[in-house]
């Protein structure tokens, strides 16, 4: 006969916050209030499952690294999350912007954003991404492949002028998890310098009169720690600048290095040091040039993630919870829908009950998610008081990138509202998918 060992309870702890919006603080009764708003008022205000919004920690990120990079371009990477509203803060925070679809750049032109301070990228650019692209006039167009070169050259005619840079893969392995690492040669962004496929664009744009080359992009992967990696592509992309400059006379103005930073989901985790970032790419670069002999090139920078997600909360109502003979599976009313990352990369977050006050134990559990998929789950084995119940609220900190950007209609569960906090008010930012909203989608019998 064999027998199961229960995991022993552990006794509850202090809240540790490090990881939730600065704002944050921790309120009677056992809730925890964002921008001076309690959570459990905005749950039963606008429902669950719902995004929380910090706008202050969103604003402040971004001074943040406009301090630290003063002499930067400092782009937002809307594909970690955009909505009109935080394409205002980024605008009045004086940060640029990078999109990577039509749809992103219409929402962003739409809203009031400057196309001129637009960067478009995108290693598979449909014919309606550039023509969008064209017609708003964006700043700057990002070549992945030679494709794109003849593409946009005849989109412009003869009379047309865009200002491009080319993406290159300087063979770098940086990134949280192999799906997320964009810098080596094994993957389907940019144009490799080893093999020579970056040099070869860069010569047929120069034959183009209606491209105007204005510097080398490149992206190493996402949830970077270290700023090592940082510091040999510098090193690596002067190197390419140099022979390029030797065999055409080229001299580019422009250095994009990406971004990637990464943060911390749990209390304890690593975070990249942006300070030290600043410091090291700066001290690389001059040092590169001046070896090299080249001037000084403007660095760019796309931080998305690092802006904002620890701006974000998430917020969910448990619907059930189940006890097995080896675990406890506590299910809430979103998951992979909302928030796939867990189930893409084993993204590990660190979920909290919020509402009422603690009083039990803890014990490990893992938080489930409502759609039919085993797969399917939010937090695994994680510590929570051993006496979850239906109905109780659980709010997951560091919620703000790359859960509702890549939200998906599975099982037709509409996709959760966004709602902002500031100055002790909350106000609706996205409202709440609804089941009209998928249903008038369907237009045919």
């Amino acid at each position: 006969m064999s027998i199961v060992n229960e995991p022993v309870p552990t006794a509850l702890t202090a809240t540790d916050l490090s990881v939730w919006p600065a704002s944050s603080s921790e309120q009677h009764g056992g809730d925890i209030a964002v921008c001076g708003v309690p959570l459990a008022e905005i749950a039963e205000r606008f429902g669950t499952p719902v995004y929380v919004l910090d706008e202050s920690e969103v604003r402040e990120r971004c001074r943040t690294y406009r301090h630290a990079f003063p002499e930067a371009e400092v782009l937002y990477a809307a594909k970690a999350f955009l909505c009109r509203a935080l394409i205002h803060w980024v605008a009045e925070e004086d940060l640029g912007l990078d999109v990577c679809s039509a749809g992103e750049l219409e929402l962003a032109v739409t809203a009031g954003f400057p196309p001129e301070r637009i960067v478009l990228h995108g290693n598979a650019k449909s014919p309606a991404d550039l023509d969008a692209a064209l017609r708003l006039g964006v700043g700057r167009i990002v070549i992945d492949s030679p494709s794109e070169i003849a593409r946009l050259s005849a989109a412009l005619g003869p009379g047309g002028r865009q200002r491009v840079m080319v993406r290159v893969v300087p063979g770098i392995s940086a990134g949280g998890h192999q799906k997320i690492r964009t810098g080596t040669e094994d993957q389907k962004f940019g144009l490799s310098i080893a093999d020579g496929g970056a040099e070869r664009a860069i010569a047929r744009i120069l034959d183009q009169p209606q491209l105007e080359l204005t510097g080398l992009h490149c992206h190493l992967g996402s949830q970077i720690t270290s700023v090592e990696p940082y510091a040999v592509a510098v090193r690596r992309l002067v190197g390419f600048m140099a022979r390029l400059h030797e065999r055409y006379g080229l001299v580019l103005p422009e250095l994009d290095l990406g971004g990637g930073h990464g943060i911390a989901y749990r209390p304890g985790e690593q975070a990249l040091d942006l300070t030290r970032l600043a410091r090291t790419v700066r001290a690389e670069l001059a040092a590169a040039c001046a070896t090299a002999g080249l001037a000084v090139p403007r660095l760019i920078i796309e931080p998305g993630r690092a802006v904002v997600g620890p701006a974000g909360v998430a917020l969910y109502h448990v619907l059930s919870v189940k006890r097995t003979a080896g675990r406890t599976f506590v299910a809430v009313d979103g998951g992979m829908g909302d928030n796939p990352r867990p189930a893409l990369y084993g993204a590990r977050y660190a979920p909290r009950l919020i509402g009422r006050p603690m009083t039990s134990r803890t014990a490990p559990v893992t938080v489930v998610g409502r759609h039919c998929e085993a797969g399917d789950f939010l937090a695994a084995d994680v510590e929570l008081p051993d006496d979850l119940r239906v109905g109780d609220l659980l709010a997951v900190p560091v919620s703000g990138a790359y859960q509702l950007s890549m939200a998906s209609g599975y099982n037709m569960v509409g996709r959760p509202p966004v709602v902002a906090v500031h100055g002790g008010r909350a106000r609706l930012l996205v409202r709440r998918e609804s089941l009209e909203d998928i249903r008038d989608r369907d237009v045919g019998l």
